[in-house]
């Protein structure tokens, strides 16, 4: 889980400071044999990585966001809110090299960790912004091809990420044929599907159960994405990049199957 709560902020680098730096709970970092998790107060870990391979999903759930593909699988702007340990980030930047990453993350002392984590420096392809992210999916409106929302705070997920206006706004920050994907954790995910609903139409949002986690996954979408509302798994596999589909094959067959037995 990132962190992405209500406040402000510009562009960042590695380590940016800023006035309200005194206002974001300080994260610790874990460093384990095989993993390093980015943790906040009560030991939760917020987000995780294979220490000797920062480039996989570790968890569940981000292989599952990263099932987006299965709707845009050549997307060229990628959006997230929430930064974390960056495990999605990295995910793009090495694995879909067409596309551009534009990243919110609220606390700076996230972002200050971000080399900690093994994600790359800002470039042509990432750019990591110290900002609010509901203010910037509404700096997106009609661009993201993907649009990932995993932001948390200390309670939970934060009023300004899970309200209607944000949902609304999340939808108008898709271009055509654009997907959205949320990480649901401990939360009362009906009403969050309900706003969903009322942002995108009913026919255009779904929820999926994590088998060994708490987290749930809702997908939402812009125009009707499988012809005969089914997925042709060859055919997708076949139009994602080879070394994501790899990565995320059996992820991707599941949600497909899923998918197709609704």
């Amino acid at each position: 889980m990132g962190t992405g709560g209500k406040a402000g902020g510009g562009p960042a680098g590695d380590g940016p400071r800023g006035d309200g730096a005194g206002a974001h709970p300080r994260p610790v970092v874990r460093l384990g044999w095989r993993y390093t998790d980015l943790q906040f107060e009560g030991g939760v870990s917020q987000s995780r990585m294979r220490t000797f391979r920062p480039g996989q999903l570790a968890v569940d759930y981000t292989r599952t966001m990263m099932a987006s593909l299965l709707w845009q699988p050549r997307p060229a702007l990628i959006g997230m809110v929430g930064l974390g340990g960056g495990s999605q980030v990295k995910f793009c930047h090495r694995h879909l090299s067409d596309a551009r990453v534009e990243v919110a993350e609220i606390n700076p002392h996230v972002v200050a960790l971000r080399r900690r984590f093994r994600v790359p420096d800002d470039d042509a392809r990432l750019r990591v912004h110290l900002a609010d992210g509901a203010h910037f999916v509404r700096d997106f409106a009609g661009r993201f091809d993907i649009l990932l929302v995993d932001g948390y705070d200390l309670t939970g997920i934060p009023a300004a990420l899970s309200s209607q206006s944000f949902y609304d706004d999340c939808r108008r920050a898709l271009a055509p044929g654009g997907v959205f994907a949320s990480n649901l954790y401990a939360t009362d995910a009906d009403a969050h599907m309900a706003r969903l609903a009322r942002a995108f139409g009913r026919d255009r949002v779904w929820l999926l159960e994590e088998a060994r986690q708490s987290n749930r996954v809702a997908f939402a979408w812009d125009g009707d994405p499988f012809p005969g509302g089914r997925i042709d798994l060859a055919a997708r596999l076949a139009e994602i990049p080879r070394g994501a589909a790899r990565q995320l094959a059996d992820t991707l067959r599941r949600v497909a199957a899923a998918w197709n037995a609704r």
